[in-house]
């Protein structure tokens, strides 16, 4: 009975595991392609990764983390750490709802906010 709860719950451990790669993935607007390239891996080897739950080498999760625009802890399917400097109130609200866009977009947010402020910096 014992080993049958042990593999439940690794069952469901890995189900989560393998969802959360693929998820991220999606909501960074990339596809396995794109992510591959970016981290020089091949795409057999991302897609095996999404389907099983298994992890990536260790020398990986660095630069794929930063390309999905998420912390390790976040890629490796952790509580995001605590204290992450991000700005309270309205701008905090407003950094979240960037920080959940795909990709594309949040660049689209970024070239938009850097021109307002070289204007800041021109009018000084």
């Amino acid at each position: 009975m014992q080993e049958f709860f042990s593999e439940v719950s690794y069952a469901v451990i890995m189900a989560a595991k393998k969802s959360q790669l693929r998820r991220l993935r999606e909501n960074a607007g990339m596809s396995l392609r794109e992510l591959a390239r970016i981290i020089d891996e091949q795409p057999t080897n991302l897609s095996y990764w999404e389907r099983t739950g298994k992890l990536p080498r260790a020398d990986l999760l660095a630069p794929m983390a930063d390309a999905l625009g998420v912390s390790i802890e976040e890629l490796l399917g952790l509580p995001k750490p605590k204290g992450n400097g991000k700005p309270g109130g309205r701008l905090g609200d407003v950094v979240d709802r960037i920080s959940q866009m795909p990709r594309r977009q949040r660049e689209r947010v970024v070239g938009i906010v850097e021109t307002v402020l070289a204007g800041e910096e021109a009018q000084k």
